[in-house]
Parts: structure tokens; C-alpha cells; sequence
């Protein structure tokens, strides 16, 4: 396998101004020689970042960037508060540096008034936190990752990415009995929605590029908001409206590990003044998926919050028309995250398409599902993870529609894993590459949770199949599906699926729902050049 049949080459990036390439003729635009982690559910990775972040002594750096930020949300029990631990690391002398989005209105069901007094108690301590409302109108900064470098010890560099935010809900395992800091979604997830998402631990080279993208957003010159009221609002609350200089940026860490990890954004087409990393915008997070799918012969295993847009979903529609024994198993949640009487619709409307032309596509080789708790919660699906033919693995903040792909800035790692796994079967799509350790480890992992599967050999040989991992969940699902509909006489059947079937929307709320879902869920943020032409 060569890395580069998977992942983007500088010119596939299509970003000549990003400063994260290897520019010298031949260069790359991945790093080699990582160590990377899956951290499933946020217990887990709260857990490993708070005891890396209270190892950090004077002088030692720590890089932010979140959607959400709640000062008072618990990284393990009390005491742990992300503002206080935060706050603590600077008083020490860290360099704490953090860049959270502004964020919308409060009485929009956003979060200005939390983010805002995330970055008040780090600023009080010595760190700095700014309110970056650079973005297109209607935008978000979704970015969520954390990096933290050590002068002289690179050995114990790390970062964190993934789709988990610093805020209140994300705190659940693999019960998902929910966070007890819950915030309230839709009314089906009860107060305390059980949560499942993914974030990753890296180690090695590509820590330094993690390093550079946040350096990137620091040093935009552009003002952190063009609203006069925002600016007005900044004046009244004493905000820090201007970045501080930053340490200079250490060595890459040293080789530590067998995977290739290439670092992958969405910014958009910026109006009036764009990123000066980034003029026309970056898309390489979507430029790595119309890549990775080309490839995909045998199971593509997709966990997304959204799977909307039937634009975007095109790419894996196209890869099941193309290859006939491809199979795709996708985990979404069960209801949207609002289910008000016009955001239920506009949420609904682009998935009931997306996967209208799914199912065009591949048939019966399509498989939708939702999760359950055991005691029957629907579990919110937040995680955005995909994995193709057990060879390459993508994490990140990014979901699947046009927002992601092209309106907000994301960030997401795709992996590669050095290290062949011999398991049967060894090249499940037959191209030569072979199954790699990293990404089927991850995916047998998920597929285990939702399955309330062991890790024995039986088990595990099935699963490590495409074909018996696809009639597994398929088994799964009909029996829990026929337990809840058998009025849940007897022993609750093992796993926690249940076949996703999109309810139908009245020709009313479809009329009122397509230009909302288009203009505010899942706006378009390509230049007009690249939606003429409909790529990306």
C-alpha cells in the first residue's frame, strides 16, 4: 500500500497558501511515523486530558479550539471544571492560548454567554482566550481540538481530535446513561441525552502540524467580528479583541508510532477579506472523502450526527453504483437534536433525500440505524467517523452535508496504519492494500458497543468480515426491533440498534423545509465557480 493512493497530495489539497505541507518539490501532505489512540465517548478522553494537562509545568503550551466551551463542566468528578483546570495550568506559567467561537445568540439556543465566560476565568489566570466570530455569515468555528507541547520533552507532545466539546453533555461512556451535567436536546433524549462520540490522541510528527493549524487562525489579522454590535458588546464586557504573541513554534515531536495522519480542513470562500491561510477557502476534508471512496469495494462503516445533503452523500452513492459488493453500514441518530415544529422538518428534509439516493444507488446494501441504551433512551450519535475497507480511517468535527464540507471550519485527522492486520479476510476490497490494524481495531470496537458484542475469536472472525459484520448488525436490529414492537415481553435481546426508518413529512412542511434546510441547516460555502460545477 502506498500512502498516497489514499490521502491528498499537496496540489489535491487545493490550498497552496496552508503552511501544513511539506512545500519542497515531492513533498507530502501527511505525516508519518504517529502513534494514534481512538477515545471513545467523552468520560474517556475528559479523563486523559485532564491528567495531561495537569502535568504540565511552566513554560509548557496549551492550544484550544472549541465550538462550545462550559467553564463549569466536570472533566471527571468535582474540582475538575475545564475553567479551572484551564485556569490552573496558566496561573503555573503554561501558555494557555484558546480560540472559541463566538457564537450565535443565547435566545437562538446557542452559547455566547458560556463560551464567553470559558475565555473570562482563563484570562483572569494569565492565559488567553479570544471570541473568533471570523467566519461567514451564519457560520460556525466547529473546529475541536487540543494540542499540548513540551520544551524540551517532545517525547510527551500530544493532541487531542475529534467532534468532542469542552461543554456540558459530552461526559458520557459506553452506558450512555448520559451526562450528568446533561443539556437538554429534544425531548426523546430525556435530560440527560445519552451521548456517543470519538476523539483521537495523537502522537508524533503530526502534533506539530495540529501546532501550525491553530497558529494559522491566531495570526489572522482580520478582526475577530465585522458586527458593529458585536464589537460593541466586545467594548462592554472587556473582551481581548487582539491575539497575543505567541512562543515560536518548537520541532515536530519525534517519530513514535506506525501511522501516516493527514490533517484535513473546511474553511470556507470567506466574503470581503479571506483566510490568509486559506484566500478560497480549504475543502480538503471533503477532497479526502471523493478519494478514499473511489476505493471502496467492500464496507464502508459511517457514524455521523447528520448524514444530510444528497450532494454530498453523491460520493458514496456513486461508489455503491460503481462496485456492486460494496456494502455501507451508517449509525445516525435516531431523532434530530431539534424537534421544534420548523427545525424538525429543516432537519429532516436533507437526510429523507440523502438517503432516498442511497438507496438508489445500493438496495438492500444500504443500512441505516439508530442506537438505544438498554433502558431504551435513543443515544445521540455525535460522533463523525468513517471507515473505509479497514484501511483508511477519518475522525474529526466534521459531518456529513454541505456545512461541514464547505460552510464552517472543521478539522479532522484521516489515518493509516503501517501495520498489516492478517486477520481474515486480509484485503477485504481486493485492491492489494490489505486490512490495516488502526481502522479495523476502531471499527470492530464500535460495531462491539453497538452489538453488545465479546472479543472472542468466534465473534471477532465474523465481524472482521464485511459481509458477516453487515448481516450482524441487520440480526441485531430486526430482534430488538421486534422485541419493542412485541410490547418488550421477555429478556431484552442483546445490542443496542434499531433500524432507522426517516418519518414522512406532510407536502406542506416539505415546501416550508427545503429553503430553510438550504439557507440556514446546511448553507453552501464554495466559491460560485465550484457550485456551478458541483464539486468541491
Amino acid at each position: 500500500m502506498h500512502p498516497g493512493d489514499w490521502l491528498l497530495t499537496p496540489d489535491e489539497r487545493g490550498n497552496p497558501a496552508t503552511g501544513i505541507d511539506d512545500g519542497r518539490p515531492g513533498g507530502r501532505a501527511w505525516s508519518d511515523g504517529n502513534l494514534v489512540r481512538p477515545l471513545v465517548h467523552g468520560a474517556a478522553y475528559f479523563a486523559e486530558l485532564l491528567a495531561a494537562v495537569r502535568r504540565l509545568r511552566a513554560g509548557d503550551l496549551l492550544l484550544f479550539t472549541d465550538w462550545r466551551g462550559d467553564p463549569d463542566e466536570r472533566l471527571a468528578g468535582q474540582g475538575t471544571e475545564v475553567g479551572d483546570v484551564f485556569a490552573a495550568a496558566a496561573a503555573r506559567g503554561v501558555t494557555v492560548k484558546g480560540l472559541v467561537w463566538r457564537s450565535h445568540l443565547d435566545r437562538l439556543q446557542f452559547s455566547e454567554r458560556e463560551n464567553r465566560h470559558l475565555g473570562e476565568e482563563i484570562e483572569e489566570a494569565g492565559g488567553e482566550c479570544l471570541l473568533d466570530m471570523r467566519v461567514r455569515p451564519g457560520g460556525a468555528h466547529h473546529q475541536k481540538f487540543v494540542v499540548l507541547r513540551h520544551p524540551g520533552r517532545p517525547e510527551q507532545d500530544v493532541a487531542f481530535v475529534g467532534g468532542i466539546d469542552l461543554c456540558h453533555g459530552r461526559r458520557d461512556d459506553a452506558r450512555h446513561q448520559g451526562d450528568p451535567q446533561g443539556r437538554p436536546i429534544a425531548d426523546a433524549y430525556g435530560p440527560h441525552p445519552p451521548w456517543h462520540d470519538v476523539q483521537l490522541a495523537v502522537r508524533g510528527p503530526a502534533v506539530g502540524v495540529l501546532d501550525a493549524c491553530f497558529r494559522e487562525r491566531w495570526d489572522d489579522p482580520a478582526p475577530l467580528s465585522r458586527s458593529p454590535l458585536t464589537r460593541l458588546r466586545s467594548l462592554v464586557h472587556r473582551e481581548d479583541t487582539a491575539a497575543g504573541t505567541l512562543p515560536p513554534r518548537l520541532p515536530d515531536p519525534p517519530a513514535c508510532g506506525p501511522h501516516a495522519v493527514q490533517v484535513l480542513r473546511t474553511y470556507p470562500n470567506r466574503l470581503l477579506r479571506g483566510f490568509p491561510f486559506a484566500p478560497d477557502g480549504e475543502r480538503s476534508i471533503a477532497r479526502s472523502y471523493l478519494k478514499a471512496l473511489s476505493r471502496a469495494r467492500a464496507l464502508v462503516h459511517l457514524e455521523d450526527q447528520y448524514l444530510w445533503s444528497p450532494e454530498v452523500v453523491s460520493c458514496y452513492a456513486r461508489a455503491l453504483a460503481d462496485s456492486p459488493g460494496l456494502r455501507l453500514v451508517a449509525v445516525i441518530p435516531s431523532v434530530p437534536e431539534q424537534d421544534g415544529r420548523l427545525t424538525l422538518p429543516m432537519n429532516l428534509i436533507g437526510r429523507i433525500t440523502a438517503l432516498e439516493e442511497l438507496r438508489r444507488a445500493g438496495g438492500d446494501r444500504v443500512a441505516v440505524y439508530g442506537v438505544e441504551n438498554h433502558a431504551g433512551t435513543p443515544v445521540y450519535v455525535h460522533a463523525k467517523v468513517c471507515v473505509v475497507d479497514d484501511v483508511w480511517a477519518s475522525v474529526g468535527s466534521d459531518n456529513i452535508n454541505l456545512r461541514s464540507w464547505t460552510h464552517d471550519s472543521e478539522l479532522n485527522c484521516a489515518v493509516l496504519d503501517g501495520t498489516p492486520d492478517g486477520r481474515t479476510p486480509a484485503d477485504p476490497g481486493g485492491l492489494g492494500d490489505g486490512a490495516r490494524r488502526f481502522p479495523r481495531e476502531l471499527r470492530l470496537r464500535l460495531a462491539r458497543e453497538h452489538l453488545d458484542a465479546g472479543e472472542d475469536a468466534a465473534t471477532t472472525a465474523v465481524l472482521c468480515d464485511p459481509a458477516g459484520a453487515f448481516r450482524a448488525f441487520a440480526d441485531s436490529a430486526a430482534a430488538l426491533d421486534a422485541w419493542h414492537e412485541g410490547g418488550r415481553r421477555g429478556p431484552r435481546p442483546p445490542g443496542r440498534l434499531r433500524a432507522y426508518r426517516p418519518p414522512e413529512l406532510s407536502r406542506t412542511a416539505t415546501t416550508l423545509a427545503r429553503p430553510l434546510n438550504r439557507l440556514v441547516a446546511d448553507p453552501d460555502g464554495r466559491p460560485r465557480r465550484l457550485r456551478r460545477r458541483r464539486t468541491f
